[in-house]
């Protein structure tokens, strides 16, 4: 049975204060202020976490986060060893024991395929993770559009991955649960292209996930400011990319963009940099919760 609104927005407690209707406009936050809640990206742990040889379980993942600062962690979807409920209940489980919230379940997906089989494998691929997420008491499933296949157009692709995002929106709000589509590159390279797929999907199940270290345009923090009135959920990076060269963040002038935009929700830091995460990443996490609160 599908959730009425208002069941769907007390089960997406992170965003309940949204109120947001259809996607094609900014989310009206009726909160007075920004409420950012801070989580840890599994994906930082990635070299560890690697299903090839993995030296470190997301169980573990969570007892390393139950050690910083944090409000929740990111289980992403590449670094569970199964895909079971019993599995899934574990894990929340564990979280839940160690008093963190589970923020999202971010997908690797590709809607812009244009080989039939492949392109329904995608979309059922995400429905399966929105169930999972859901499972687990995550309140987002980050997704992509993908990248332009050889021979096709901008149009063309751009209303594959409309359609399929339309698709799997269905399934995400009969389980409460949010999609977020990136800024991961692609034909969501620019505010503007990432919004052309955003603006015509008509449900409340659908947000932006800001990537703030994903654009690679003149002016990465104007763009990041462009993008964040749709955001349900953001990963932080500690680097920018200035047009494609690398800089350190500005993580204050990031998180002051969020509170601007009177961000409502979790944002999770998405270690990518040079430095071992194990000793990175506790310090990154500081520095941010310091900004987060301030």
């Amino acid at each position: 049975m599908s959730l009425s609104r208002r069941q769907f927005l007390a089960a997406s407690a992170t965003v309940a204060s949204a109120g947001f209707g259809v996607a094609i406009d900014p989310i009206k936050r009726s909160g007075a202020k920004p409420d950012l809640k801070l989580a840890l990206a599994a994906y930082s742990m990635r070299q560890f976490l690697d299903l090839k040889k993995p030296t470190m379980t997301l169980f573990e993942f969570i007892d390393l986060a139950a050690d910083l600062p944090l409000d929740a962690v990111e289980l992403t979807s590449y670094y569970w060893a199964e895909t079971t409920d019993a599995y899934a209940e574990k894990l929340k489980a564990h979280a839940t024991k160690k008093k963190l919230a589970i923020s999202g379940v971010p997908v690797g997906n590709n809607f812009c395929v244009r080989d039939e089989a492949k392109y329904k494998l995608e979309i059922q691929k995400v429905k399966d993770w929105v169930v999972r997420a859901a499972k687990v008491g995550a309140t987002t499933v980050r997704i992509f559009a993908g990248g332009l296949d050889k021979g096709d157009t901008l149009e063309s692709a751009q209303q594959r991955v409309v359609a399929a995002i339309n698709e799997c929106c269905e399934v995400a709000e009969k389980h409460g649960v949010l999609l977020a589509l990136e800024n991961h590159g692609g034909i969501t390279d620019t505010p503007e292209h990432l919004l052309d797929l955003v603006k015509p999907v008509k449900s409340k199940a659908l947000g932006v996930n800001i990537d703030t270290g994903n654009f690679r345009t003149t002016d990465p923090y104007a763009d990041i400011a462009k993008i964040a009135p749709y955001g349900v959920v953001s990963q932080v990076k500690t680097e920018v990319y200035p047009d494609g060269k690398v800089q350190d963040a500005d993580l204050a002038r990031v998180v002051k963009i969020l509170k601007d935009a009177n961000f409502h929700g979790f944002v999770a830091l998405e270690y990518e940099g040079k430095d071992d995460p194990k000793v990175a990443v506790p310090k990154h996490v500081k520095e941010l919760r310091k900004l987060i609160s301030g």
